[in-house]
């Protein structure tokens, strides 16, 4: 039995456009294509579709997916190995909604009080938490940043080699800031503030300065990023995590500002 990409498309949640250029890579080529120009994919493309996703899922990026599924490794062994990660996965949500409990309950209490929000020891509030930051986004885009924008996949490049090189007191300071930058916009998005509003764009600019501390994306680039925020699975949730609709209004956002910034 085929199925058309559209099929596809519907069951997995992955874009007909991200399919495609999943195939453009060798990540995904279809079992055929049909004389009317259609992709149709068989069960062994929907098992591998689903290893991309599960890898997606755990923050893998996309030279590292191609790579395993080249491997010829063991399908079960690498299966468990994603289902270990799950589990972790799992237990790390759990303890994030242990800190948001804990937080809610907290400011009741001084509600219920009429008293000052007292936390007990500021380090749970972060309890639980994993960054989400651009330097990442920028390495998971890398597929269509190379394709795309040859010279910002350089830049890209030399960005990893920089962050690789950082300390973990520099890298929990960098975590700290890009927190501090969507829990930002997330307050802008709640307060219905439009994404071309001087403060918003403001916000991004601080945010573009950020990034350009490690690779200087032109507009087309950054613009790209921003769609990748919403696009990926991964990022998406990052994002989520922070408020529901936090990706597409930072998207918007940059777009935006690339059109009426970088352009």
């Amino acid at each position: 039995m085929a199925w058309s990409i559209a099929e596809v498309a519907r069951m997995s949640g992955v874009t007909s456009r991200t399919l495609r250029h999943y195939d453009d890579i060798g990540l995904l080529p279809p079992a055929w294509i049909g004389s009317n120009g259609h992709r149709q994919y068989e069960e062994a493309d929907l098992l591998r579709l689903q290893q991309i996703l599960l890898m997606r899922e755990l923050g893998v990026g996309l030279g590292e997916i191609r790579a395993v599924l080249e491997s010829q490794a063991d399908r079960v062994a690498v299966l468990r190995e994603h289902h270990r990660r799950l589990l972790t996965e799992r237990d790390r949500l759990e303890t994030l909604a242990r800190t948001v409990g804990r937080t809610i309950a907290e400011l009741e209490e001084g509600k219920e009080n009429n008293d000052m929000v007292k936390i007990n020891k500021p380090e749970n509030l972060f309890e639980g938490f994993e960054s989400a930051d651009f330097s990442a986004a920028a390495e998971t885009a890398e597929a269509e940043v190379r394709e795309r924008w040859p010279q910002a996949w350089e830049e890209a490049r030399e960005s990893r080699q920089t962050t690789g090189a950082m300390s973990a007191e520099d890298v929990e300071q960098w975590q700290r800031e890009v927190t501090a930058q969507m829990i930002r916009m997330a307050e802008f998005m709640a307060a219905g503030t439009p994404v071309a509003d001087p403060a918003v764009q403001a916000e991004v600019d601080a945010q573009y300065r950020f990034v350009c501390r490690t690779w200087t994306p032109d507009a087309a680039a950054y613009q790209g990023m921003g769609r990748h925020f919403v696009e990926d699975p991964q990022m998406r949730a990052n994002f989520d995590k922070i408020a529901e609709g936090l990706a597409e209004y930072q998207r918007d956002a940059m777009v935006h500002y690339a059109e009426t910034r970088l352009s």
